[in-house]
């Protein structure tokens, strides 16, 4: 059962709780931004099968969405392999390029998707979670049109990178691997006693020329 009531109620919690100097503008950065479609048209195919195959529902045809599709290679291929495959994305750009492949495609808000509850076999995002304003509520969308026993996808950087090499300046360096180990001790002493308190970390985005991935996200997106 989907109650609408409820999930805007929760909505509108999760944006009293937020950080209130989050910038609500960022979005719109992306809306009208040619630059970043054709990075994203340039980008390697390949780089999208493993996430197309997590998202690929098990019923041959059932309807599958993915929530910030880019220029649509992600929901072209799930569309040659026979999926009624949609796609939304904030970007005017990245639709208008995403529309000349196979596959569904609209523009949205990047707040509520535009179809009806439980409607879809799977529901996916592929390096969005760091990017939206409201996370939380974000997740909650995908949630809201995966039908019941569906399943839902969400693949993002780790930010919290302790162990490696990084290519954010988040994860590099002694000092912010000591930060992030401290925090994710802290984030599992939370979970486990107060789970429901529990909410993503904001970073400033870093503006720059030419356009790097995920220099721009604000959200600290984590294994945890």
């Amino acid at each position: 059962m989907c109650s609408s009531l409820l999930f805007n109620g929760r909505i509108q919690d999760l944006r009293r709780r937020r950080n209130p100097e989050s910038p609500m503008s960022h979005l719109e950065t992306y809306r009208h931004n040619e630059a970043y479609a054709e990075f994203l048209e340039n980008w390697d195919d390949g780089f999208y099968a493993k996430y197309a195959d997590a998202l690929r529902p098990e019923t041959p045809g059932a309807r599958t969405l993915d929530v910030g599709c880019g220029v649509g290679q992600t929901v072209a291929r799930l569309s040659k392999s026979g999926c009624e495959a949609h796609g939304v994305d904030v970007s005017e750009p990245n639709v208008a390029r995403a529309m000349k492949s196979e596959g569904l495609y609209q523009l949205y808000d990047g707040k509520r998707l535009p179809f009806p509850c439980n409607h879809f076999a799977s529901v996916g995002a592929l390096n969005v979670l760091e990017h939206v304003e409201e996370p939380e509520a974000f997740i909650l969308e995908l949630v809201r049109v995966a039908e019941v026993g569906g399943k839902v996808v969400v693949s993002s950087p780790n930010f919290l990178r302790v162990l490696g090499f990084g290519y954010h300046p988040r994860m590099r360096g002694l000092a912010n691997k000591w930060r992030n180990w401290k925090l994710l001790q802290q984030k599992l002493r939370q979970i486990s006693a107060s789970p429901e308190t529990v909410r993503f970390e904001r970073m400033a985005p870093i503006v720059k020329t030419p356009f790097e991935p995920d220099d721009d996200a604000i959200v600290v997106t984590n294994p945890l």
